[in-house]
């Protein structure tokens, strides 16, 4: 369950500048973690790594060729 509080945490931050501002304050996950729990999202580490994982596979998808090695290089 505490994946669907992140994502509810994402969609409501997206529509809120005053939680966005909480949530920008915070200075380490551990203390983003605090702060969502002490809003009443149970929110833990693993899914931060998880979203973060998420998050680079979607960007590594978006641009293959910045991430991969050029092939084919004369030398």
């Amino acid at each position: 369950m505490s994946w669907s509080d992140l994502e509810r945490l994402v969609v409501d931050a997206e529509a809120s500048a005053q939680l966005q501002g909480v949530l920008r304050r915070c200075s380490s996950r551990t203390n983003l973690l605090q702060t969502a729990r002490r809003l009443g999202y149970r929110v833990t580490h693993n899914d931060l790594r998880h979203a973060w994982l998420q998050h680079l596979q979607a960007a590594e998808a978006q641009e293959p060729s910045a991430l991969k090695p050029a092939t084919g290089a004369r030398r």
